[in-house]
């Protein structure tokens, strides 16, 4: 595979760079796996931990990653799925929070500051900054959202943005969500 993601191909830039090695990893990660719960596991895991050590989010920390999934006996929520960081909300309706938010309006939400989002769920009070990322289907079904939270305002940007986006396709193309 390329390390090359559609928007991202500055490779100058140190976060560009960083995001087209994530995904080479997450191509690795999901190679010959359809299952859901191993799949999310594995890369809420890889990202959570790359971020973590990656000098290119130096003063940004992140301390939550991971899924929450489309409630199969109540589609108009999202149930807590694989996720690294400190126990989290189990349950999230759509129009809810960012999460919620995300999922009914099928849109990417950067949120530089999260105490002035209106209706914000704070699962943990560390947060400040978050960005969810809606896993669609090929039919544009939300399936779920890939939510990644930081202790730091205005920790995630369009190069954030653009590599988790394309790391929530790769997981919805390789996973029988």
């Amino acid at each position: 595979m390329s390390s090359f993601i559609p928007g991202l191909n500055d490779t100058l830039n140190p976060k560009a760079k960083f995001y087209a090695d994530l995904a080479m990893q997450c191509t690795g990660l999901l190679q010959g796996q359809r299952n859901p719960v191993t799949n999310t596991a594995n890369i809420s895991s890889l990202v959570y931990h790359a971020m973590q050590e990656t000098p290119v989010r130096e003063g940004k920390p992140v301390n939550w990653a991971g899924f929450y999934l489309r409630n199969a006996s109540k589609p108009n929520s999202l149930l807590l799925g694989p996720f690294q960081g400190k126990p989290a909300c189990t349950e999230i309706e759509f129009g809810k929070g960012v999460c919620g938010t995300a999922a009914s309006d099928g849109k990417c939400m950067v949120v530089k500051n999260v105490h002035e989002f209106p209706g914000h769920i704070a699962c943990d009070a560390a947060s400040k900054s978050e960005i969810v990322v809606p896993l669609r289907a090929a039919d544009g079904k939300i399936l779920g959202v890939f939510d990644i939270d930081s202790s730091e305002v205005d920790a995630f940007d369009d190069y954030d943005r653009i590599g988790l986006e394309a790391i929530a396709n790769m997981i919805v193309e390789a996973s029988d969500l």
